[in-house]
């Protein structure tokens, strides 16, 4: 089958619209060559794509395939077209990153600013997404790298290992709660807590969490960063589920308590996911090799 990218725009704005008169003047097409370019792609799959009926369009059962591959295609024509376009400019190498909330804010900032003076000719795009949309994202193309940590479907993906993630509690040094050397997450739930923002990988997980449990979350206040969160917990506003490596770096200047928390859920295995490591462009190899450097050398130094 051989498609064309104005016919694919055409069914995408049809269904979008769910009519062919506003997808024809969208495509800046006459009706008439609008409906006979829909006629011909559903004589090339054989199938119908297109309900037609007094009102418009709706999609088929094969539409319904036809537009999400549809949409994959001219998503990644888009991308081309803008990775050609600082190609032009004299970059090199663009890496796409989607990544869960500990990687975008804890340990990312300390690794990607010695990565990008080393490559100067390399854009990194890093996107915070949900540990499920990662995998999903890296499988699909939308992104070159995934950083996931946790039990996470990786879709048949590689899966490269390169840290262990242990999630604690944080408290202020005064709570009652800092004497304790370990403490369930269901038994902090009576208690205020401090999270991050909602749709945040960690909140995201907690809520569900709680969900299971049948108990809410008492949330005081969520906020963007580990540092605000930490900062908050130390003042004594509320207690908090924090990274370890985060509630270290902020221990003395917030005094702060770390509990460990007895979940099995609170000890997380830090993965990196690609489609087919052999196949990444050097650069963008070079940035797994950072990260995967960045904690060997952490784990040699103590």
């Amino acid at each position: 089958m051989h498609f064309d990218l104005t016919d694919l725009r055409l069914f995408v704005h049809a269904a979008d619209e769910g009519s062919l008169t506003r997808a024809a003047a969208r495509q800046h097409l006459s009706l008439a060559a609008a409906s006979a370019r829909i006629k011909a792609l559903e004589a090339q799959t054989g199938l119908p794509l297109l309900y037609r009926e007094a009102r418009g369009v709706r999609l088929a059962p094969p539409g319904e395939a036809f537009l999400h591959h549809a949409r994959g295609v001219l998503r990644q024509v888009e991308q081309l077209r803008a990775d050609l376009q600082e190609y032009g400019g004299g970059l090199r190498g663009h890496v796409r990153v989607f990544a869960n909330t500990t990687a975008v804010t804890d340990f990312l900032p300390e690794i990607l600013p010695a990565f990008l003076a080393a490559h100067p000719r390399v854009n990194v795009d890093l996107q915070e997404k949900p540990n499920a949309d990662i995998a999903r994202g890296v499988l699909d193309g939308r992104a070159d790298v995934g950083i996931v940590a946790g039990a996470v479907d990786t879709l048949g993906l590689e899966a490269i290992h390169f840290s262990t993630d242990r999630l604690v509690l944080a408290a202020s040094a005064s709570h009652p709660f800092a004497a304790l050397p370990r403490i369930a997450f269901a038994d902090t739930l009576q208690e205020d807590h401090v999270g991050l923002q909602a749709g945040s990988t960690l909140q995201t997980f907690l809520s569900q969490v709680t969900e299971r449990l049948g108990k809410p979350l008492k949330l005081r206040i969520q906020l963007s960063s580990f540092d605000a969160m930490c900062r908050m917990i130390g003042a004594g506003v509320g207690v908090g589920i924090v990274p370890e490596s985060a509630a270290r770096r902020h221990q003395d200047t917030s005094r702060l308590a770390l509990v460990e928390l007895a979940d099995a859920w609170s000890v997380r295995e830090r993965h990196v996911l690609v489609r087919d490591r052999g196949r990444l462009p050097g650069y963008a190899e070079a940035l797994i090799e950072a990260l995967l450097a960045h904690y060997r050398d952490g784990a040699a130094a103590h």
